[in-house]
């Protein structure tokens, strides 16, 4: 997460208090010095994008100074280093992720309209394939429609016949009945 600090070539030896200087020559200049955090503030940046920057470029302030205990270290660097550094990284490009350049309108204006001709020909297509089916139903709708009516004058046919097979039962019935009177 933080970045190693490669020594000089004699190791620099802490003080008692926890101070190592990396940079020799700012000893004495504490007044050009300041911390990440508050260079962060300077810049007005995130403490994250400081640490960002310190992780990705190589080009990034070195640090003068190392204050505090070996596990909870303060990192100072030349506040005009840093000031530096953060306009170079507000005013070059950014990044647009493009590997290659854009290509031309007409080039897109041409795949669009490849794109939906295809489109076009496979919904006319699909639309034939529905007609014709459709027009399969309505044949069979129609057929199912005449075997219905067949159905219903069969039906119509047997009831009539039934009621006139009772009504002779009955009149036969009433007819037998009279004559057996006496």
């Amino acid at each position: 997460m933080h970045q190693e600090v490669k020594p000089p070539e004699s190791p620099p030896e802490a003080s008692a208090d926890g101070v190592v200087w990396l940079r020799p020559e700012y000893q004495g200049r504490h007044g050009e010095l300041v911390t990440l955090a508050d260079g962060a503030r300077l810049v007005g940046v995130s403490k994250s994008a400081i640490s960002n920057w310190q992780k990705r470029h190589a080009n990034f302030p070195r640090l003068v100074l190392l204050t505090g205990s070996l596990h909870k270290r303060t990192k100072w660097v030349v506040a005009t280093e840093l000031v530096d550094f953060a306009r170079l990284q507000r005013t070059r490009k950014p990044r647009t992720g493009r590997k290659s350049p854009q290509r031309p309108g007409a080039q897109i204006a041409a795949e669009k309209a490849a794109h939906y001709e295809e489109v076009v020909r496979t919904l006319t297509e699909r639309e034939k394939r529905q007609a014709q089916a459709l027009a399969r139903t309505r044949a069979a709708k129609r057929a199912a429609g005449e075997r219905l009516a067949g159905a219903r004058a069969r039906l119509t046919a047997e009831i009539d016949a039934v009621a006139r097979l009772g009504t002779q039962k009955d009149h036969r019935a009433t007819t037998t009945e009279k004559e057996h009177r006496p």
